[in-house]
């Protein structure tokens, strides 16, 4: 596992040193983004885990200086916070907004907003639900779709599309 995780990491940072513009702040789901489960589905005693690639570019992110955060729609935060805390990365996100929400995480977004003093248009965003894509890049934020997990290709997509998104609203 630290082999692979080690790999990871290491073309997550190249992925984001060949980026010509980083984003100040990638904020991540949790359910099918980060992990490939609902927390509302697990016991606080299960060990959870994440999908193969989000450990490596979490820590790259890190690593490089980029603040990450979490919005999440979990209907049971407290054990969306005791997985984070049993894999040891809590204290790896500026702001982390989980909990239960009619909105498609435009509320999410406006705290870490406030939290952090990051503009939208300085943030990246992953997610595996389509809805909260399309209410989170109206707000300015560049919104990635993931399909089974954040992975290295995800990251490339989402830090091209930033770095062009960038370019093109300097006029």
């Amino acid at each position: 596992m630290g082999e692979e995780l080690e790999k990871v990491k290491k073309e997550a940072a190249q992925i984001i040193e060949d980026s010509q513009k980083l984003p100040r702040l990638v904020v991540f789901d949790l359910d099918y983004t980060f992990w490939p489960f609902y927390c509302e589905c697990c016991y606080e005693d299960e060990m959870p885990y994440l999908y193969p690639h989000a450990m490596g570019i979490l820590q790259a992110l890190k690593d490089k200086g980029i603040d990450v955060a979490i919005a999440s729609r979990s209907p049971t935060p407290d054990i969306a916070k005791t997985f984070l805390d049993k894999l040891g990365i809590q204290s790896m996100f500026v702001a982390q907004e989980i909990y239960s929400s009619w909105t498609h995480k435009t509320d999410h977004f406006q705290r870490i907003h406030r939290k952090t003093g990051v503009p939208f248009s300085s943030m990246l965003f992953f997610d595996d639900e389509d809805r909260n894509i399309q209410a989170i890049t109206k707000m300015g934020v560049t919104s990635i779709l993931v399909h089974r997990g954040v992975t290295l290709g995800a990251l490339r997509q989402g830090l091209k599309k930033f770095a062009e998104k960038s370019s093109s609203s300097r006029t």
